[in-house]
């Protein structure tokens, strides 16, 4: 996929899930007001350069605001100023193609539970004792839908439960007409995205402005 395609499905997809305004068009790519205390809003380019990227950096003097840039954090580094951080957290984006799954039975003392609510589908998988032990969800927007706030907690990691809770996602994205998948993956989802047939479009690299900063 083009990083403008796949950056564009993204951040549609994102703002359901997260329940934000819509994205907004900006010459350099998008713009979402995410409205939290520690992420007010970002700013995603899909195409970046180190004269957008810097231009940018001096514009936005919001403590907190964000870009989101499809490059490496060893070149993002390089362009931002002071005031700017490249966290230890690097992302990565990720496509596939979306079918229906077939169905998986959950682990023996854990149960699967499925739910639709404003434009989202979330699965949760919940331990013998109640507790949450996994979940997930995804936005279908037209053909394409985008996978977010995968995650299995400790004490219940090794047991297929990622791939319990992303299969029957596909299969609710794909169900909800979404041919494509697009998701970013930290480093440690990423091995188990690869596993289920996902491919690396390339970096995703958060870039914040410091809250201390004037």
């Amino acid at each position: 996929m083009q990083n403008a395609v796949i950056t564009s499905a993204w951040v549609r997809g994102w703002a359901v899930s997260r329940g934000t305004p819509p994205p907004v068009e900006e010459p350099w790519g998008y713009r979402i007001d995410v409205g939290l205390s520690r992420h007010v809003f970002r700013h995603v380019l899909p195409e970046p350069d180190a004269a957008t990227v810097r231009k940018l950096c001096e514009t936005v003097t919001q403590p907190y605001a964000w870009l989101k840039v499809l490059a490496e954090p060893e070149d993002v580094a390089g362009w931002i100023p002071p005031e700017w951080t490249v966290p230890d957290d690097p992302g990565f984006m990720m496509y596939t193609a979306l079918s229906p799954s077939p169905e998986v039975a959950p682990p023996a003392g854990y149960t699967l539970h499925t739910e639709f609510h404003e434009g989202v589908h979330h699965v949760r998988v919940l331990a013998g004792d109640g507790g949450l032990a996994a979940h997930g969800q995804v936005a279908p927007t037209g053909p394409t839908a985008v996978f977010d706030q995968i995650e299995t907690f400790d004490g219940h990691q090794r047991r297929g439960l990622g791939t319990l809770v992303m299969r029957n996602l596909q299969t609710a994205a794909a169900r909800a007409g979404a041919t494509t998948g697009v998701l970013s993956a930290t480093v440690d989802g990423r091995g188990l995205y690869a596993s289920l047939g996902w491919h690396h479009q390339g970096p995703l690299t958060g870039v914040v402005r410091d809250g201390s900063a004037p």
